[in-house]
């Protein structure tokens, strides 16, 4: 079966289980996959009931896919990713974004737990660009032409105008966001010292695991992204040792830090916001809010159920004042 045809089947097997056009998919990193319990009237499914689908085998990483409404919007959830180092060819790790295109998604919001060259554990870093060092690329092969063209352009991989929102959005909230290049290794042992110092002159800020081979696919298939790294913790070299129980203990820090930054100032933002958006001619308000709608849910998740209330409170009309 090529893998064309694996996309179909896949596609028409999930429709089959009521997943019909979701606007975003998100892509959950290590100890991120619960922010999907925010999606309302979900469907869950195990991956081992998914054809063509891989398994996720790393702590942290749930193995379900989850479909539902956030604040009227159709997601995709990944509680979990597929990993290179765990064995799987490059075409399993990226299927889920194939299918994702597939189905009907605008855009992905890819998120990861990563090591910190240029900032430390418990920040949050918008992806600007990547560095792939894997020494893989997902395209290699016959290019599937219903998806992109043979030499897909990178230089804008990680949509420009998703970040800038990203950015006004984490100001309003009070989080201080970070932006940087994701340099992207194959794992699974952590980078020596030499090979930070080695990442630090080519440009990297922040180093990992993923997201790499599924940014190249999205691209290839015309999918807007939005990349958030969670730094967990210094890379090799910048700390005394490395473990992953302390990725996914940051994570889960950096989760509730979030959510207490949003309850405490979605009040001022959705006045301010408000006032903005009535200068706005209608047509514009619908587009912003598809855009704005796909910052927040990827914005590390713990605060995307809020957000997207809140954009369909501004944009639609909708009383929402005890947010």
């Amino acid at each position: 079966m090529s893998l064309l045809e694996k996309i179909r089947v896949t596609q028409t097997f999930l429709e089959s289980k009521g997943i019909e056009k979701p606007e975003f998919g998100l892509i959950l990193g290590s100890g991120l996959g619960e922010l999907a319990d925010e999606i309302q009237d979900a469907i869950v499914i195990d991956y081992a009931d998914i054809p063509n689908w891989g398994q996720s085998t790393v702590v942290g990483h749930a193995g379900k896919l989850v479909y539902g409404t956030l604040s009227g919007r159709k997601v995709l959830a990944l509680q979990g990713r597929f990993h290179f180092y765990e064995g799987n060819p490059l075409e399993v790790v990226t299927f889920p974004v194939r299918v994702m295109k597939a189905l009907g998604c605008e855009g992905v919001i890819v998120t990861n737990a990563a090591g910190g060259i240029s900032f430390g554990p418990g920040t949050l870093m918008a992806i600007t660009d990547h560095i792939n060092m894997t020494g893989q690329n997902p395209l290699i092969g016959k290019n599937l032409d219903d998806f992109g063209p043979r030499f897909p352009d990178m230089s804008k991989a990680y949509t420009p105008a998703y970040r800038e929102i990203a950015h006004k959005v984490a100001d309003k909230l009070g989080i201080k966001l970070e932006e940087g290049v994701y340099l992207g290794v194959t794992g699974p042992t952590y980078e020596t010292p030499a090979e930070i110092r080695a990442f630090k002159s080519l440009g990297a800020d922040a180093v990992g695991m993923s997201t790499v081979p599924e940014v190249i696919v999205a691209a290839h298939s015309d999918l807007k992204v939005l990349g958030i790294s969670c730094i967990s913790n210094f890379a090799a070299g910048l700390q005394e040792e490395l473990n992953h129980e302390e990725v996914v203990e940051v994570t889960e820090r950096i989760k509730g830090d979030c959510l207490k930054l949003f309850c405490r100032n979605s009040k001022e933002m959705i006045s301010q916001v408000r006032k903005r958006l009535r200068l706005l001619p209608k047509s514009l308000k619908l587009s912003l809010a598809v855009i704005e709608t796909g910052i927040a849910s990827g914005f590390i998740g713990i605060f995307c159920h809020y957000l997207l209330e809140f954009i369909q409170a501004i944009v639609f009309g909708k009383d929402k004042g005890n947010l």
